[in-house]
């Protein structure tokens, strides 16, 4: 019995340290609204999404093919933010075949946005979400397009998750909530 409740405690412990603690953020994801970032990203997280109960299994891509997607990511990453290209920057990130990537998904989104394309730009963001529900970088950007979309309390929400996600001290974070902060009807543009 004492056991037991050892292994509870335990477990509760952790569990408890696993919620409070938010999870690493890679440093490209800080986006500032759309401000170009000062340095080159480093490259998206290529890890696959949990493994399904079925016993196939997706064969593993060379690190030539994970090295050719760093690459294009980043070329695409430079198209929207140095060039502010987003239809190129469309066909870069089409191009790497890697659309149920969040990363990939959620610039994508950004550039349909930036272009205007609104029902674009919301079919990426969830696609983006469904592939990572924790992608604090298109919880921003979409937050950010439903404050352009008049829907603040959407926004709110999505606030509500980027604090969960990574704190209120984070730049997706501040960069929300500076929005939400602008009367309705300003003509922000991100």
């Amino acid at each position: 019995m004492m056991k037991s409740a050892i292994k509870f405690a335990t477990l509760a412990l952790f569990s408890m340290a696993m919620i409070a603690s938010p999870p690493s953020v890679p440093a490209f994801a800080a986006g500032g609204g759309g401000d170009p970032p000062s340095a080159s990203p480093p490259p998206p997280d290529t890890r696959s999404a949990p493994k399904s109960t079925s016993k196939s299994k997706a064969p593993k891509q060379s690190s030539a093919d994970d090295d050719a997607f760093r690459q294009g990511y980043r070329a695409a990453h430079a198209t929207i933010y140095e060039r502010n290209d987003f239809a190129g920057a469309i066909e870069q990130l089409k191009a790497l075949g890697r659309d149920d990537n969040a990363d990939v998904a959620n610039l994508i989104g950004y550039s349909y946005r930036k272009l205007g394309d609104y029902r674009l730009s919301q079919a990426w963001y969830e696609r983006a979400l469904k592939a990572d529900p924790n992608h604090v970088l298109t919880w921003q950007y979409y937050g950010l397009w439903q404050v352009e979309q008049g829907n603040r309390d959407q926004a709110s929400y999505h606030l509500t998750r980027i604090a969960a996600i990574c704190g209120t001290a984070c730049e997706e974070y501040r960069s929300l909530a500076a929005a939400l902060e602008k009367p309705p009807g300003t003509g922000l543009v991100y």
